[in-house]
């Protein structure tokens, strides 16, 4: 068996287990809120999406600002059901649609696939935004742990492709923005990610370790972030992630890009999905919130 092959019989193991683990938090109210699956054309085949529409709106024939979520895992695990009860609590209180974005996992897809399919998913949305009821001048992206790598990485892609993608608004939460440092020389809790863990999940999301270098892969590594949306930066303190999310916001800050940083404190990576349900929610609130301002502007 060489090493692809057993990445993927590891990671199909681990798959298993997570399956298998306790129940996530979930909000403490419930949303009204409609949802449909549906397949989106990309370069990585047919991307299953999951689509929320707030019923709770005065006017149901105007057309709708949309922010696309997209679920963290290291890259490897998790699926776009993980992140399902808070997309509906996003559309409800944003007053917005939200696509939740199935994409590709590695071993079997390493990067730059998944990068270039969420941005194909956000590019069909705005090109097709007719089918959506969506308003295709008001896009905003954010992601959790490796999906916020995801959205800083698409929104550097659109820069690259001259922002033919209106996105207002980046939501980055607790994401790992740099793969190139080893997971062994950042800050260290008891309750962090572990580094080996870490290290084997950057292993198999690269195919070669030079990917680590490019900014697609580890955001805070651009040169520059100038002209980039603006951006929700949100860190949990005891996350060894934390550091490299702070140096993200401040490379923002002196590019001329507004940011809105908020730490929790206390708290460990993935708390807005396990752990306390009050500072969760709380968390929750500001991404609606913040949306929300940014759209009605």
């Amino acid at each position: 068996m060489d090493q692809e092959q057993q990445q993927i019989a590891m990671v199909q193991h681990m798959r298993e287990q997570s399956s298998g683990m306790g129940q996530a938090l979930q909000p403490s109210l419930t949303y009204d809120v409609m949802v449909k699956e549906q397949f989106i054309t990309t370069c990585a085949g047919d991307t299953r999406v999951l689509v929320y529409t707030p019923n709770r709106r005065k006017d149901t024939s105007a057309s709708l600002p949309v922010f696309f979520n997209m679920h963290g895992g290291g890259f490897v695990l998790g699926q776009a059901d993980g992140d399902d009860a808070w997309c509906r609590l996003i559309a409800d209180r944003a007053g917005c649609l939200v696509v939740n974005i199935d994409y590709k996992l590695a071993p079997e897809h390493k990067f730059p696939a998944a990068v270039y399919e969420c941005y194909d998913v956000v590019k069909w949305v705005h090109d097709h935004a007719g089918q959506f009821s969506a308003d295709a001048s008001l896009l905003a992206i954010g992601g959790h742990s490796a999906g916020g790598n995801l959205a800083a990485a698409v929104c550097l892609l659109n820069r690259e492709r001259g922002d033919e993608l209106p996105i207002l608004l980046q939501i980055i939460d607790y994401a790992v923005l740099d793969v190139a440092t080893d997971p062994a020389e950042k800050p260290d809790f008891p309750e962090a990610i572990p580094a080996d863990i870490a290290r084997m999940f950057n292993a198999m999301y690269l195919s070669k370790p030079e990917h680590a270098q490019n900014p697609l892969a580890s955001p805070v590594l651009a040169v520059s972030l100038a002209g980039l949306p603006q951006a929700l930066i949100i860190t949990a303190e005891r996350d060894s992630l934390a550091q490299e999310a702070r140096n993200y916001a401040a490379k923002l800050e002196s590019s001329g890009v507004h940011v809105t940083h908020k730490e929790y404190e206390g708290v460990a990576h993935g708390f807005t999905h396990h752990g306390d349900i009050q500072m969760a929610e709380d968390a929750w609130y500001l991404m609606s919130d913040t949306l929300q301002a940014v759209f009605a502007r």
